[in-house]
């Protein structure tokens, strides 16, 4: 029963309250000394994907991806993988489509179950045969597509590098496990609970930024695009209706919603993943803590801090490091054997 109850994230008084847990760092929080080396992979639908690398040298990779409408520098990436540079690794953010500084070429851009890009860069990863593990990390919507790409798979490792797409086939067997971080495993009641008067800044925020690339994409596809049926877009629902379902082949955000929510896929992970999910996260409802699933499935590891926020997990100690960054050390070190 990998349910891990017992966190050891203790905040002080200051950060048990979750909005300003989740506000704090975004204010706040700067992590240095982070240079990136930019790869531009081509898409085979004539797109391309960002890669932002971190090198120290090291035959080991950890693989982060961002949350909703932010990108490689954000304070999360960079401190994780700040933290396993710090150990040895090299890191890499991956910027999902359109997200990465410059607008993606094509009329879909990306969403929460897109994991079939996630398959695509890994597999450019495999096809250089420098690392010999790899792990994966992903934050919010991130490490939503992590845990959809890791159940598609089916459960079964591959014993060579593998080039299958998700959806099926194997996972490399470089992928020794993974963590993820405050993830809405069920897309629609996180959608409604984003909803709600009390988290108004946070849908504001997420909305006023999708209707600006949604105006940008209108003018360089505007026989396809008609940026008026934005206009009176406010929740998640209304934008995934008007925009994430059609033009990613969905019938509507309920379908969209229904599909691409790892709460269902969860059961079939068979690497060893943790995700961290904080019992007083204001983007997510009950029913994103799959608790049950980690009831029956040993390579799934649930643990839920009483407090954390979103993407919060606040610390102010000297090494600016924050509890969640030490923790996916600690369980990657767990898992490995390796005392951290």
């Amino acid at each position: 029963m990998p349910i891990l109850t017992q966190s050891t994230y203790k905040p002080n008084v200051v950060f048990k309250y979750p909005h300003l847990n989740t506000i704090f760092p975004v204010i706040f929080r700067k992590v240095e000394n982070i240079i990136y080396t930019r790869e531009r992979i081509l898409t085979p639908d004539n797109d391309f994907i960002d890669l932002d690398f971190s090198k120290v040298n090291s035959k080991k990779l950890v693989i982060v991806l961002h949350g909703l409408e932010s990108n490689s520098h954000e304070y999360y990436v960079k401190g994780v993988i700040k933290a396993f540079n710090k150990i040895g690794w090299d890191g890499m953010a991956m910027n999902f489509r359109g997200c990465s500084g410059e607008m993606n070429r094509s009329i879909s851009s990306y969403h929460s179950g897109i994991s079939e890009d996630l398959a695509f860069v890994i597999d450019y990863i495999e096809q250089k045969k420098i690392y010999s593990e790899i792990v994966l990390v992903g934050f919010s919507l991130g490490g939503n597509v992590i845990l959809k790409y890791l159940g598609e798979k089916g459960g079964e490792r591959g014993g060579e590098r593998s080039g299958e797409r998700a959806g099926g086939g194997n996972i490399p067997s470089t992928i020794t496990s993974a963590a993820v971080v405050s993830v809405p495993c069920c897309l629609k009641g996180s959608s409604q609970q984003l909803a709600k008067r009390n988290n108004q800044i946070y849908m504001k925020r997420f909305i006023h930024s999708l209707k600006k690339k949604m105006k940008i994409k209108s003018e360089i596809f505007p026989s396809e695009l008609n940026y008026n049926i934005f206009q009176k877009v406010q929740t998640f629902q209304d934008f995934d209706d008007a925009y994430t379902a059609p033009y990613h082949g969905f019938i509507d955000a309920e379908d969209y919603w229904a599909q691409c929510s790892s709460k269902k896929y969860v059961a079939d992970i068979k690497v060893p993943t943790l995700l961290i999910n904080a019992l007083d996260d204001p983007f997510l409802n009950e029913e994103c803590f799959p608790f049950e699933a980690a009831t029956h499935n040993p390579n799934f590891f649930l643990e839920t801090p009483k407090h954390g926020g979103h993407v919060g997990f606040s610390t102010l100690g000297k090494k600016n490091e924050y509890w969640h960054e030490t923790r996916i050390i600690q369980f990657i070190h767990e898992i490995s054997g390796i005392k951290s």
